[in-house]
């Protein structure tokens, strides 16, 4: 048998046995240092943030300050602000990391895959063709080409811009 090693889901594993009762989100919003935690850009009521576990380089999330699991509970400012900054993260990612296309989307509650379920929170994974290869389909691992911290100062730049 072969084994791939991926030394860095540890962190991933530990970080879920060491989650206190707060909110990973709420945390990350209140903390001052955004480029520790990959935050890239905070508007008037959401922010963009990497994910740390992506499936993609370059995978982003946007996440409303307010707390809550539910799309209906945000206000039409909320609403629109998330889709500002979707729009603005697919356009930054097309010029930063020249992007074929994109996966947008919420997972609304545990049963359609949500990690964190009492935080809204939106995807916006960008892809490549040909980027699908034996590693997810056959290993059921993904490789990622590029540490976080690179990925991070590739993309700060675009998002400065964003007003």
């Amino acid at each position: 048998m072969n084994h791939i090693w991926s030394p860095w889901r540890m962190e991933f594993i530990e970080d879920l046995r060491s989650k206190n009762s707060g909110c990973v989100f709420c945390e990350l919003a209140e903390e001052g240092d955004d480029k520790s935690s990959l935050i890239l850009h905070r508007g008037k009521t959401c922010y963009v943030l990497m994910n740390k576990y992506p499936y993609n380089n370059g995978h982003l999330l946007i996440v409303p300050f307010k707390h809550t699991g539910t799309l209906s509970d945000l206000t039409a400012e909320e609403h629109s602000e998330m889709m500002k900054l979707s729009t603005s993260s697919v356009e930054v990612l097309k010029g930063s990391l020249e992007a074929d296309g994109f996966n947008c989307g919420f997972n609304l509650g545990r049963a359609a895959g949500a990690g964190i379920v009492d935080h809204l929170h939106m995807h916006v994974v960008p892809r490549w063709v040909g980027d699908s290869n034996f590693m997810p389909i056959i290993g059921n691992t993904r490789s990622m080409p590029e540490y976080l911290e690179a990925t991070y100062d590739r993309l700060i730049d675009g998002f400065q811009a964003i007003k």
